[in-house]
């Protein structure tokens, strides 16, 4: 296959994988993207997305699983120092495209690439192991980092866009709700998403979700997701660009419905949450997201730092 036509297999490529993946992840770039990184968007997203699945995949051994992802980081180191490979697959000729067609110095685009391969890499050493504390704190570190960075790349690039640490306590929000909603499910595949710590000061397994020391924690996590996601709004709203505002606000607003059942169940975990897909559940997200985006933040990030639990860590937020 000469090189245009690689080219051209993997834009296709991009949006086949993104579109039955994700719909709403599709329409999402499809209409709020800039138009000039629409195609870089879906290569951006299906990469990782190919990646992951792999990751995933029941009958991969821990060896190929590693070897895999290696591969992958050193394709992606090779790339960034110009070694620019000439065998790859179709799904790795994305992230090629992607890391060539960058040409600014330290961009958005490189930490989203960079961070979501360190969250690819720590996720293939994690299955069958249990994490620490410290260990957990930088995953969501990672995933935060990645998350934002790809938000204001790909959204309104050309425009003002929050920086620093507060910029990433909405995607941080996100994830510690994203990692409780899937806590049953991720470890039934040999993902576990609690500290290993407090499992063994309280005698408890990762399946243990109906104990008290568990639920216990998962109050404490939605209560800081809750905390992060607030603060994450203010941040949000200082976003120049309207179609970014939209999209960030519209992800809060995802979280916060999951959230709102784990409350409900009084922080007893299941397995879905079918009630925050729901047709009058989006149309209320949608409302609250456009007044949002067109109005504001309704929270200073000032008011809520203070409220963060304190620790050693980096991030104050990720404990």
């Amino acid at each position: 296959m000469n090189k245009s036509n690689s080219f051209e297999s993997s834009q296709s490529l991009a949006a086949a994988i993104t579109w039955n993946a994700s719909k709403q992840t599709y329409y999402t770039v499809l209409f709020l993207v800039d138009r000039d990184r629409i195609l870089e968007a879906y290569k951006a997203y299906a990469y990782f997305r190919w990646v992951d699945d792999r990751l995933d995949q029941a009958t991969i051994s821990a060896s190929e699983r590693i070897a895999f992802v290696d591969r992958q980081s050193t394709l992606m180191e090779r790339c960034y120092s110009g070694d620019w490979p000439s065998q790859t697959t179709v799904e790795e000729r994305m992230l090629v495209d992607l890391i060539q067609g960058d040409r600014e110095k330290n961009s958005r685009l490189q930490a989203y690439i960079r961070n979501l391969m360190a969250v690819m890499v720590f996720d293939a050493h994690r299955r069958d192991n249990l994490i620490s504390r410290d260990e957990l704190a930088e995953y969501s570190r990672l995933l935060a980092t990645a998350i934002t960075e790809a938000l204001y790349y790909f959204i309104g690039h050309n425009c003002n866009a929050p920086h620093g640490a507060a910029s990433y306590l909405a995607a941080t929000g996100a994830h510690i709700t994203h990692m409780l909603r899937d806590t049953l499910d991720d470890a039934q595949a040999g993902y576990f998403n609690i500290p290993r710590e407090l499992l063994e000061s309280h005698n408890i397994t990762p399946q243990d979700v109906t104990s008290d020391a568990y639920q216990a924690w998962v109050r404490s996590r939605v209560r800081l997701a809750r905390l992060c996601l607030k603060a994450g709004k203010y941040n949000v709203a200082q976003a120049e660009n309207l179609r970014c505002r939209i999209a960030g606000f519209a992800y809060i607003a995802r979280f916060e419905s999951v959230l709102d059942a784990m409350e409900r169940d009084g922080y007893r975990l299941r397995s879905d949450y079918p009630e925050c897909k729901r047709l009058e559940n989006a149309l209320r997200m949608g409302w609250s997201v456009l007044s949002l985006a067109y109005n504001g933040g309704p929270v200073r990030t000032g008011k809520i730092f203070h409220l963060l639990p304190r620790c050693s860590a980096s991030w104050c937020c990720f404990c």
